[in-house]
């Protein structure tokens, strides 16, 4: 299975920022030392070019972004000061899902491991998100013959509002979130499926949940792509998530996916999203499943 990875870009905080960035070089880490992806099989993505980028933004927010020119609010709602170093990974990670899509087409399955950027939206970014991955990368599938239709299945904790609010008028790419119904974005927008859960739902009732949210979804997509947005954040020590689903329960949260997908004959780009465990190494340890288990769905 190819992975796609943007650490390498390294990206500047202040100190005591609470964004888990060493999550990210310390998943790549574990999964070459273990052998669930071979070295051969790592890759650098490009960065998103300007024409894939405007398949989903506006071309003067990108523009602002690519020149520093956003607002100090704009920093703000974003999380993340300005940098040219913060521009090149957000291009990254968004080339590197585009490119899981191309490998997932090959092989069944492939996996970026950052992405999952759901709270940009068409002319802003928001919540640790500057461009949305999974809108470029599906309108990028459509816009080179490779895909008719594309399903994106949003498991992180947080309402992808952004990927709902680009796609809201476009009928051939079908947005699916279940996400906690209390938790940020507080201002939902609305997905084709949203399913809203409370604070402190466990494994048994995000799972019944997941399971007609995925049969609801496949159903009424038709697609013939899938992106899967495999947030770590609903885990029980996620210290933003407000879920209390287990380390088992996300394992079958991920095989109720994938093999979902599978039986409907969809090949599968997974982006890792959100996580934010007091610990990163609990963080880490539902990344590393969520791609363990991804790898055995994979033809190469």
């Amino acid at each position: 299975m190819r992975a796609f990875y943007t650490d390498i870009f390294v990206l500047p905080l202040p100190q005591g920022h609470r964004f888990p960035m060493a999550k990210y070089s310390l998943l790549r880490q574990r999964l070459l030392e273990t052998g669930v992806i071979a070295p051969e099989h790592l890759r650098v993505p490009h960065a998103a070019t300007d024409a894939e980028l405007l398949r989903a933004h506006d071309p003067a927010y990108v523009q602002r972004v690519q020149k520093g020119e956003l607002t100090a609010q704009e920093i703000r709602r974003i999380g993340f000061p300005w940098t040219p170093a913060m521009v090149e990974r957000s291009r990254r990670s968004s080339g590197a899902t585009v490119e899981a899509c191309y490998a997932a087409l090959e092989d069944g399955v492939a996996v970026n491991l950052a992405g999952g950027t759901h709270h940009a939206f068409r002319d802003r970014g928001g919540g640790y998100c500057v461009f949305n991955d999974a809108a470029i990368a599906a309108r990028t599938l459509q816009a080179e013959g490779l895909a008719r239709r594309v399903v994106i299945i949003d498991c992180d904790v947080h309402q992808g509002d952004g990927t709902a609010a680009i796609l809201h008028d476009d009928p051939s790419i079908f947005t699916f979130s279940i996400h906690g119904q209390n938790n940020y974005p507080f201002q939902k927008q609305q997905s084709d499926l949203d399913i809203g859960l409370p604070d402190g739902t466990t494994d048994e009732a995000y799972l019944a949940a997941l399971d007609y949210g995925l049969r609801e979804s496949l159903r009424r997509a038709n697609a013939d792509f899938a992106i899967y947005l495999a947030g770590a954040d609903p885990y029980e020590g996620d210290s933003l998530g407000k879920l209390k689903v287990s380390l088992a329960g996300l394992a079958r949260r991920d095989h109720m996916v994938l093999s979902a997908c599978r039986q409907a004959g969809l090949p599968v780009a997974i982006a890792m999203a959100g996580g934010y465990a007091k610990r990163v190494e609990e963080t880490v340890a539902v990344h590393y499943q969520t791609v363990s288990i991804a790898a055995q769905y994979s033809r190469a």
